[in-house]
């Protein structure tokens, strides 16, 4: 495998080929997009689909193209206009910014974060065209005093500030009470414009066949254990383990051979942001958390991350060639059945279940924070483009998970 297939500005080019399906796409929003530029009130274009399905591919195409009409074709309806690409990730913001360098069309600035657009054109008492969201699932949903956001939600300041809004979302990847979406939430906002929905299903990102794949959205989405698929390792390098410090070594000897291999974990362990290093550990297995990462490499990239548990918060929209995840102390099985609980007490993330005003039913509050530390899971699941190694913290779903794997017939 060569190197540049390794780098996260290959993975999301605007010059990579696209699908005959992903090319209609774009094609489709350019459309909608002239139709719209001019008219005095706002529209909406919203791309769903799961992670890996080429969400941001399609995106990262699409605002070149605008783009170089803009700055380019005095013929366009998008010649002269005022665009950018927004998206609440630092580390992807960091790619965008690396592939815009060498692009004569696209300027490292015109990619930036919802509230530093927000307040920057608030400063100057100025409105834009087009905006292009990536991860629009990590939009605030609520106020954030603590990051400059004051206004109660991104999605609809960005409206209001834009002509036309061309966003990605993912209803499994919504991770933090802060930003809290669901499809009917979104609609309630995107359908009060003249707007077009689409939805991608194709799995680009995994070499997994759809039957894995189908596993690792009912273990995350039903909270239950099934067998599984006889055709897990066809064409895959999926793997169980007993043992964290076995699946850590494992993921080293991939990273020697093809680069790009991570251990990643879920939440339930110790975390706290004061600058120390904490530790993940399962018996002979202790591993630090990732540090911040003040580089313009994002984190997976960086060679010394082998000796880092990776979070979501920095393999989120990255892909990584093998994978070892470890499901920690918040999944648990339930004795004598094939159920999952959640223990909720057990979560560190302390930023993830901020309260909010507008929920006050505790039943809601408590399945929406279950399903957003499953959510969390099905993120990490969803990384491995060759290759996912699992190892779960609780005994009993352990035992179950080497079970089923034998069962199946899988070994490796």
């Amino acid at each position: 495998m060569n190197q540049l297939t390794n780098e996260a500005t290959d993975k999301l080019s605007p010059f990579k080929d696209l699908t005959s399906e992903q090319e209609h796409l774009v094609n489709s929003i350019i459309e909608f997009t002239a139709k719209h530029i001019k008219a005095d009130f706002p529209a909406i274009y919203t791309i769903y689909g799961d992670a890996g399905t080429g969400k941001s591919v399609v995106l990262s195409n699409l605002f070149e193209r605008i783009q170089k009409a803009a700055r380019k074709d005095s013929h366009s309806p998008f010649f002269k206009t005022k665009n950018y690409f927004l998206v609440n990730h630092p580390e992807i913001l960091k790619v965008y910014r690396e592939i815009a360098g060498p692009i004569k069309e696209l300027y490292k600035k015109d990619f930036t974060r919802p509230t530093s657009l927000i307040n920057q054109l608030d400063k100057h008492h100025e409105t834009i065209d087009i905006a292009v969201i990536d991860e629009a699932h990590l939009l605030l949903s609520k106020a954030d005093h603590y990051n400059n956001f004051y206004h109660d939600n991104q999605l609809v300041e960005i409206i209001k500030r834009s002509k036309v809004v061309i966003l990605v979302f993912d209803q499994h990847q919504v991770l933090r009470m802060k930003s809290l979406w669901t499809p009917e939430r979104l609609a309630k906002i995107t359908h009060q414009y003249p707007h077009q929905d689409y939805y991608l299903h194709h799995q680009f990102r995994m070499a997994a066949s759809d039957r894995l794949i189908d596993w690792f959205n009912h273990f995350t989405d039903q909270f239950e254990l099934i067998p599984f698929p006889t055709d897990s390792r066809q064409n895959y390098d999926f793997r169980v383990y007993d043992d964290a410090e076995a699946m850590r070594q494992a993921i080293v000897t991939r990273n020697n051979e093809v680069g790009l291999s991570r251990i990643l974990s879920t939440s339930g362990y110790p975390s706290t942001l004061d600058g120390g290093k904490h530790y993940i550990k399962e018996g002979r297995f202790s591993l630090p958390w990732d540090q911040y990462n003040y580089t313009v490499t994002p984190w997976a990239e960086l060679p010394q991350t082998i000796n880092e548990v990776g979070s979501i918060y920095t393999c989120q929209g990255f892909d990584l060639n093998y994978t070892g995840i470890i499901i920690g102390p918040p999944i648990s099985q339930t004795p004598g059945t094939q159920k999952l609980q959640i223990n909720l007490d057990k979560y560190t993330d302390s930023e993830a279940f901020k309260k909010r005003d507008d929920l006050t039913d505790p039943k809601e509050i408590k399945a929406l924070e279950e399903q957003m530390i499953m959510n969390s899971l099905n993120v990490l699941f969803k990384r491995g483009v060759y290759g996912t190694y699992i190892y779960a913290h609780d005994p009993l779903l352990r035992s179950s998970l080497i079970q089923l794997f034998k069962k199946a017939g899988l070994n490796y």
